[in-house]
């Protein structure tokens, strides 16, 4: 990740809607709406870029702090399009 899961105020430009959020995560990778805030889309997302961790790690983050799991996702996305690699 290039960012933590708790740099929740690092960018005030990612929306606080979480139905909202998701919905943006998935359609920015061609998904459901639906799956925005999944374990799925999650565990998508990491493998597509490789970044490290497993499906269980995915599971209790989002368990735990599914907001902060989109928000974060949703960071690494708009980091990623920056640098043209999404």
């Amino acid at each position: 990740w290039q960012t933590g899961l708790m740099d929740c105020c690092s960018d005030c430009g990612v929306s606080f809607c979480f139905y909202c959020l998701g919905c943006q995560v998935a359609s920015d990778m061609n998904e459901c709406c639906c799956c925005g805030g999944s374990v799925a889309m999650r565990t998508l997302y990491r493998t597509r870029y490789g970044i490290p961790g497993s499906i269980c790690s995915d599971f209790c983050i989002i368990l735990w702090c599914p907001v902060c799991s989109v928000c974060q996702i949703k960071r690494d996305i708009n980091k990623r399009k920056k640098l043209r690699l999404f």
